[in-house]
């Protein structure tokens, strides 16, 4: 009854919904095979992904250490700019240069190819080769829109770095020819601008951007409002600022998304580590492992990657982006699959690395490293091997107690070097090298052969201590303590005489200390040992024109002109030779000169200076102030300022009794050349003639501050006596006879 009724199964579904098990177990390996097929083509589309249509950025931060930054677990720092872009791209944990200077390193990133392939070994006295190809020139033949945006005079134009850019900005703000061509830079800012108003002048956004910054390179002096960080911090939180700045234009632009941003350092900084405290020298982490990001569009966000990579992979990941081929010569790896796969990868191989710059200016011992994913070995006179992962500051050399890794790496690395040359800055003909030893500047001591290998040269580690006293030594000229910086050359040279760059330094020290004659001897003994050095014939020059020896002078200058390639040193030479034909009253020859500085450094104002100068010397300062302005005008353009323009434009103005415009020529000539001593006594005169007795005094006092020598006190004394103030002229005297008669500064510097 109602048990049997209530006894009855109730209906089972509807046998299409529910399969039978044997049916289920082919719809399940079916499903498997189909979710199989999805995975791959997945993969496929990445691996094959179109070419992104949008801008290629390359934004180089110079002399950023990756250890330096908050991404890279740094807290005494913030950079949130990096830290965004990091978020939405990849960043690459150890990533590493191949020198550890700027234009040999650029020169990597840029061609996808080692130093020793490119040819450029040092930041002075290399270009780029004829022949190099660059990524912007493969970007510009795919229809790229091409500029280059540089900071500072390494990178400039004339390093043939510009190939491929059809925009290639290295203006750099005027600066006195005693600046080091290290130090001549611009503001970020600036570069960003330049930057902004050449993609706001573009119809497309298919370009290709190498901007370059050059904070934090010393000297360090960040904005007042990152005054809190340590110096070198500072300038990172203002490069990050800039950065922040630059990608906030994108957003602006609607460029930002189908942006590939590419952010990385030439190199980084010692900072003290291993005794070094900039950079050059030793291949250690800290100069070697720069930051690495990039984003691409629709690529993988927030990836942070412990393989090993460098600059040579980035010519190659570019290209392989661009489904464009690679050609044999580029042995580095596209990162395509790490940068669109979350668990893409790239085969491991040692990274090459080389310091030359101890050879080149110092006569010690060239480094070459290899570093791998655990080890690092470093090819000195005394070799190197450091286990990283346990020992990352690289503090307990384990060459001996390993011999079986050491000797693996060491041969990879003499693979890699083996039959490679070590190239020569500047090459000598015979005809030249008969003018140099007429000349007396080949002698016992000689340029370091290309053949001689490290080895037989002192070890740097050995010498980083004389390096550093000497980066004192320029510390103290920059702040005007000559005589200090002098004893301290003078330490370094009485044991290591064959140092060429501290003899030069010497010679440009004992020039601005007044002492001229020694200056001489120095730039004698820097050209026995470096005789082709265009720049060191010309201070040679210089200094025997000051001296009146005007045919010496016209010979130093006139081989500098021929020797160099550098338009900058060129340019300077003819210059010299300009105005040793005007000492020598001869008009034409000076023309003529100036005429030969415009063609190696066009923009020159030479030309419109000798004009106005011979003018001068007749008498005509109606007509030489015309000439003078003109040169003025056309100088504001230029980066290395002409010295005494300002000096000659301000003499003659105020002989024709325009007083204010003289001294605004007098102050900038001062601006430019501190050290004018003639622009100083002529600032103070002008101003005690028209009555300004207290600015009068006070360019007397920036006179002793600016010029603290003998020469400097005694032109003060002489300025008080001209003026009837006998009292305060006896004054400076006494001041004078302190300074040098009695106890001077220790030549250590404290």
């Amino acid at each position: 009854m109602s048990g049997q009724s209530g006894g009855r199964r109730a209906p089972s579904p509807a046998s299409p919904s529910f399969p039978s098990r044997r049916s289920r177990s082919k719809l399940t390996a079916w499903s498997l095979l189909g979710a199989l097929v999805l995975l791959a083509a997945t993969w496929w589309f990445a691996a094959r992904r179109p070419a992104p249509v949008g801008p290629i950025i390359l934004i180089s931060i110079d002399t950023l250490r990756a250890d330096h930054l908050p991404a890279y677990g740094y807290q005494k720092v913030q950079t949130p700019a990096i830290d965004a872009l990091a978020a939405d791209g990849v960043l690459f944990e150890r990533a590493y240069c191949h020198a550890p200077q700027t234009l040999p390193s650029h020169v990597s990133m840029l061609t996808g190819r080692l130093p020793f392939e490119h040819g450029v070994r040092d930041n002075i006295g290399f270009s780029v080769r004829p022949g190099e190809r660059l990524i912007s020139q493969v970007l510009r033949e795919q229809g790229y829109r091409t500029a280059g945006v540089v900071s500072a005079y390494v990178l400039r134009k004339e390093t043939a770095l510009s190939q491929g850019f059809e925009m290639y900005d290295s203006e750099l703000p005027p600066a006195s020819p005693e600046v080091s061509v290290s130090q001549v830079q611009r503001d970020g800012a600036e570069s960003v601008a330049v930057a902004q108003r050449w993609i706001d002048s573009l119809a497309s956004s298919k370009f290709f951007l190498f901007l370059h910054l050059y904070e934090p390179h010393k000297p360090y002096s960040p904005p007042e409002r990152y005054a809190r960080f340590a110096p070198y911090d500072g300038e990172i939180a203002y490069s990050d600022e800039l950065v922040g700045r630059f990608v906030r234009f994108l957003r602006d632009r609607g460029l930002y998304e189908s942006a590939t941003i590419v952010l990385l350092s030439d190199h980084g900084e010692g900072l003290g580590d291993h005794g070094e405290l900039e950079h050059g020298v030793f291949l250690y982490d800290e100069v070697l492992r720069v930051p690495l990001v990039i984003k691409t569009p629709d690529g993988v966000r927030g990836r942070r990657v412990a393989t090993p990579v460098q600059h040579i992979d980035l010519v190659p990941t570019l290209l392989d982006l661009l489904d464009l081929p690679r050609t044999a010569d580029l042995a580095g790896r596209s990162l395509k699959a790490i940068l669109f796969r979350g668990h893409g990868a790239v085969p491991e191989e040692g990274i090459y690395s080389e310091s030359l710059y101890p050879r080149y200016h110092f006569g010690w011992s060239e480094l070459f490293a290899l570093t791998d994913s655990r080890y690092r070995f470093i090819a000195a006179p005394r070799e190197e091997l450091y286990d990283l992962p346990q020992d990352p500051r690289e503090q307990r050399n384990l060459a001996r107690e390993r011999p079986a890794t050491k000797g693996a790496m060491k041969a990879a690395l003499d693979r890699l070097v083996s039959g490679k040359p070590i190239d020569t800055p500047l090459q000598v003909s015979p005809e030249d090298r008969q003018r140099l030893q007429a000349l007396g500047y080949v002698g016992a001591q000689v340029e370091v052969a290309g053949n001689v290998r490290g080895a037989s040269l002192p070890d740097p580690k050995d010498k980083i201590h004389v390096l550093e006293k000497y980066r004192r030594a320029v510390e103290l000229a920059g702040d005007r303590r000559f005589f200090p910086a002098i004893g301290l050359l003078r330490e370094i040279l009485g044991e290591n005489p064959s140092m060429a760059d501290v003899w030069q330094q010497l010679a440009n020290l004992l020039i601005r200390a007044g002492q001229t004659e020694g200056a001489v001897e120095a730039y004698r003994r820097f050209l026995t040992l470096k005789s082709t050095e265009p720049g060191a014939l010309a201070g040679m020059a210089g200094a025997l024109m000051t001296l009146g020896r005007y045919d010496e002078a016209a010979d130093n200058a006139s081989l500098a002109a021929k020797l160099a390639t550098d338009p900058r040193v060129a340019a300077n030479a003819h210059e010299l030779l300009a105005k040793i034909a005007l000492a020598r009253n001869d008009p034409e020859a000076a023309r003529r000169e100036a005429d030969a500085a415009s063609r190696r450094q066009p923009g020159s104002a030479l030309r419109a200076y000798v004009d106005g100068m011979i003018l001068h010397k007749a008498g005509q300062y109606d007509r030489a102030v015309t000439h003078f302005l003109q040169a003025v005008r056309e100088s504001r353009t230029g980066t290395v300022q002409l010295a005494d323009l300002h000096y000659y434009a301000a003499d003659t103005l105020a002989r024709l009794n325009r007083h204010q415009e003289a001294v605004a020529e007098f102050r900038e000539e001062l601006r430019l050349f501190p050290q004018n001593t003639r622009a100083h006594a002529g600032l103070a005169m002008l101003y005690r003639a028209t009555g300004h007795d207290i600015d009068a005094a006070r360019a007397i006092e920036s006179l002793i501050a600016t010029v603290p020598t003998p020469e400097g006190y005694a032109l003060a004394a002489k300025l008080w006596t001209i003026f009837g103030e006998r009292a305060r002229a006896d004054a400076v005297r006494g001041q004078a006879q302190e300074q040098f008669s009695g106890a001077r500064e220790p030549t250590d510097g404290r």
